[in-house]
């Protein structure tokens, strides 16, 4: 008999969480947070601080090598920042899902180099993403070719894993997520290395903070595109980006019935994602020139505050899990996720440039996938 599922609900009947692990467990905790604990939980991330993207050792490559290989012996988890160049409204950068991003993993930084095993971070492969069809025409959106944006993501996972990171994780604002999973599962496929890979679309991974609700800071609107709930995490996490002065609300046009096509975080658990489909309704260029899909103009820096809380403890709950279930310089037992045999893959394994090790340029290609 299957056991009974526990469920930890909450004031509102359409929010719940798993009480039966460590992530539903820690949404609520977030979730019940007093805005003083919310405070809190964000200064102990250093939230909101400067870009750090420029401040020398804070990512892989912006780190002396010597440094930057003692903090991978520790912990070998690197954090992927995935963004875009788009058109995101006049008050707003177009570089906005990139931000958001580094953001975050730099606080994750922050934090775990407190707890004494400081996560990697990588310089984002995407500065320009890949794109849904209804972005098409945009000026300021600049879409790349989904094969460019797949491959530039296989070989940085590569080379990554060839210099030790056998733990990547993409962190994803933006609309092109199917092409980062087809990335991942075609790596596995062509290499076969043993690892732990995943994409994480940040906001839909506590899309439970981005309800509208009738609680203090809420937000007010669903998540679309460059709306309320993107502004005001822009405005939580980079405020000089942003121009309040001269923003707008816009809304798109649907052509057909509206129950089908679901919001950015699937509010409605409706039949399908937005990003399942075109012709629904009308592209960007004809029903939303401004480049944005809400209202803006009602964000404030506050309504951001618990969800960003809510993916700090996320990302951290997840780091810690995998670390200590494989500390650095381990992975998960290769013949129970790839074909490869243990013994074959051992010198891949060792610490880069020791004695024996081999690099993946040296790697005996296997299966249908392999490319010539």
């Amino acid at each position: 008999m299957v056991p009974e599922k526990k469920w930890l609900f909450t004031e509102d009947p359409n929010i719940m969480f798993e009480g039966d692990n460590a992530v539903g467990q820690m949404k609520k905790q977030i979730w019940d947070a007093s805005e003083e604990e919310i405070d809190a939980i964000l200064e102990e991330y250093g939230i909101p601080s400067p870009s750090e993207l420029g401040v020398a050792g804070t990512y892989i490559q912006n780190t002396p090598r010597a440094t930057q290989i003692e903090k991978r012996r520790k912990n070998d988890i690197v954090f992927v920042p995935i963004g875009c160049t788009e058109n995101h409204g006049m008050h707003a950068n177009t570089g906005l899902d990139t931000f958001m991003c580094t953001q975050i993993l730099e606080g994750v930084r922050r934090f775990t180099a407190k707890q004494g095993h400081e996560v990697n971070l990588a310089f984002t492969p995407l500065n320009y993403g890949g794109h849904p069809y209804h972005h098409i025409g945009m000026p300021g959106t600049v879409i790349m070719p989904e094969e460019v944006v797949k491959e530039s993501l296989i070989y940085c996972m590569l080379g990554l894993w060839n210099d030790g990171y056998r733990k990547i994780i993409f962190v994803n604002n933006h609309g092109h997520l199917w092409m980062l999973e087809s990335a991942i599962h075609e790596f596995c496929k062509r290499y076969q290395l043993p690892g732990i890979f995943r994409v994480i679309e940040w906001h839909r991974a506590v899309r439970e903070f981005f309800y509208p609700t009738n609680r203090k800071n809420s937000l007010e609107t669903n998540f679309i595109h460059a709306d309320e709930a993107e502004t005001a995490v822009a405005l939580l996490m980079f405020k000089e980006m942003i121009d309040m002065n001269v923003v707008q609300d816009a809304d798109g046009k649907a052509l057909l019935p509206d129950g089908h096509m679901d919001k950015s975080v699937d509010p409605y658990r409706r039949p399908c994602r937005w990003s399942e489909g075109e012709g629904h309704a009308a592209i960007e260029r004809a029903a939303t020139p401004e480049g944005i899909v809400g209202k803006p103009s009602q964000a404030t820096a506050d309504k951001a505050k618990r969800p960003i809380a809510a993916i700090l403890k996320y990302l951290t709950l997840l780091h810690d899990e995998i670390l200590e279930a494989y500390p650095a310089g381990t992975v998960p037992p290769v013949d129970q996720i790839t074909l490869r045999k243990p013994e074959d893959m051992e010198p891949f394994l060792r610490e880069p440039l020791s004695e024996g090790w081999k690099s993946v340029d040296e790697l005996p290609r296997i299966g249908i996938f392999e490319r010539l």
